[in-house]
């Protein structure tokens, strides 16, 4: 494809996390092929409460800068991220009526969620359907009563808006875009589906050598790090756990005396460290999690993933690695038949680098991105 040029709109979260590292590798790869790229972004931790809930109820704030953004660079694609708080509907509009096509790139379930990851009081949740909101605000999932109703209002008002403006649409998984469209009743006729991508990818798996058991995320209930920690200890395999989040302090409590470490949130660099000494990756999330970072960069280090058996997990991970995430005892299982099986490890380390080359290697990425803009430029 010849050098085209693209505006990255992303309104940043509060709290930093994959999809970032989606947008910012998106940009490395564009790059790096000679396309021409700018950005422009919001960030949520700057905007006040006031200011947040006026751009969810109009459908964003700042059209005109997008379109003055779009003229200045000359874009010819926009490729739009999340839009909420402050970008919105509006944004796309303002992008195509200055003459650019509009790529709107899906990481989580905001369409119809408030929270965006469909999970509540310990189970996947999908009362909200369509354009009904109406269970989120009763069930407060969004803050108190004020906060649920502005962003329960003002999603049901933004998202035919959203998908009218854009001239395609991606997801990250196909399981996530058959949730949107079969769970939650969104109907995304022209969707495609972007795995998501590392930048670069092991020669070689050192999962046979690895030492211990990792598990990495932000320690929340929905990501399962309980049934992470159980199974560990009951195998008693050593565990490392990354991260930091109010699940901390029940976590130390259920490891006990244990061999399991709480390294704290850790550096992209002192993550990849963690990967390449570890002997299994353990992903035990409870929720539909569209395409997670931390299982897509474990297997780009060769090592092997025992996942949860929802959203997007199976896909990446492939048959005969994922487990439900509340059977403890088949996890222990799992877990202590990798440990003590070195010549296993290794497999399955070749396995999931040969999983990361065919779906998650930047060239692959950069082909159907291309293919995605070339469809949105042709409409």
């Amino acid at each position: 494809m010849a050098s085209t040029r693209i505006l990255l709109l992303h309104n940043r979260y509060r709290a930093a996390g994959g999809e970032e590292r989606v947008v910012d590798q998106l940009e490395t790869v564009l790059r790096a092929h000679g396309h021409a790229v700018a950005r422009l972004e919001r960030d949520s931790s700057a905007a006040g409460a006031a200011t947040a809930a006026r751009g969810l109820l109009r459908g964003g704030l700042d059209e005109h800068e997008v379109a003055d953004a779009v003229r200045a660079h000359r874009a010819e694609i926009v490729h739009a991220h999340n839009v909420h708080p402050l970008f919105g509907w509006r944004a796309l509009a303002a992008a195509r009526a200055a003459g650019a096509r509009v790529v709107l790139h899906l990481h989580n379930y905001r369409l119809v969620c408030a929270i965006g990851v469909g999970f509540r009081d310990g189970a996947p949740c999908a009362r909200c359907h369509g354009r009904d909101l109406r269970p989120g605000v009763r069930l407060r999932c969004r803050g108190g009563l004020p906060e649920a109703l502005v962003y329960g209002a003002g999603l049901a008002l933004q998202q035919p808006r959203l998908l009218q403006h854009a001239d395609a649409v991606v997801a990250v998984s196909a399981a996530q875009l058959a949730l949107l469209r079969d769970g939650y009743g969104v109907a995304l006729p022209q969707a495609r589906v972007l795995l998501n991508a590392v930048e670069t990818i092991a020669e070689a798996s050192l999962a046979g050598e690895g030492s211990y058991a990792l598990a990495a995320g932000r320690l929340v209930d929905v990501k399962g790090f309980d049934v992470a920690v159980r199974a560990a200890v009951t195998a008693g395999v050593p565990l490392r756990v990354a991260g930091s989040g109010p699940e901390e302090e029940r976590l130390r409590a259920l490891a006990g005396g244990a061999d399991v470490r709480f390294l704290g949130r850790l550096s992209q660099q002192e993550l990849g460290r963690e990967r390449r000494g570890a002997a299994v990756m353990l992903a035990p999330s409870r929720s539909d999690d569209p395409c997670p970072m931390s299982v897509v960069e474990a297997l780009a280090d060769g090592l092997p993933v025992l996942g949860g058996d929802r959203g997007g997990v199976p896909e990446l991970v492939g048959p005969g690695a994922t487990l439900p995430a509340e059977d403890a005892g088949a996890w222990s299982e799992a877990l202590r038949a990798l440990w003590e099986d070195p010549a296993a490890r290794a497999r399955a380390g070749a396995a999931a680098l040969a999983r990361a080359r065919a779906e998650h290697a930047p060239e692959v990425f950069y082909e159907r991105l291309i293919s995605i803009y070339h469809e949105a430029l042709a409409r």
